[in-house]
């Protein structure tokens, strides 16, 4: 798919804090203070990535992993 890149993202909900680590040019992981729970989790986490990636949240899409620790992630327009 032209426009679009792939990212893998693990994810640690009720952490202390919310930070996020990149574990390789397409792989990170955040811990966020948000629950499990009606995807604050997922929303918190993709707004750390957008910042760290420089793109707005609107433009991160999550493909598969909405109810597991390890997503997968696609950033439109990159």
């Amino acid at each position: 798919m032209a426009g679009a890149t792939l990212v893998r993202l693990k994810v640690h909900p009720g952490a202390r804090e919310d930070r996020l680590s990149a574990r390789g040019p397409d792989a990170y992981e955040a811990w966020v203070r948000a629950p499990a729970e009606r995807g604050l989790a997922n929303a918190a986490a993709l707004g750390l990535l957008a910042r760290a990636l420089g793109c707005p949240a609107k433009a991160l899409v999550l493909v598969k992993g909405a109810a597991s620790p390890s997503k997968i992630v696609r950033r439109l327009g990159a």
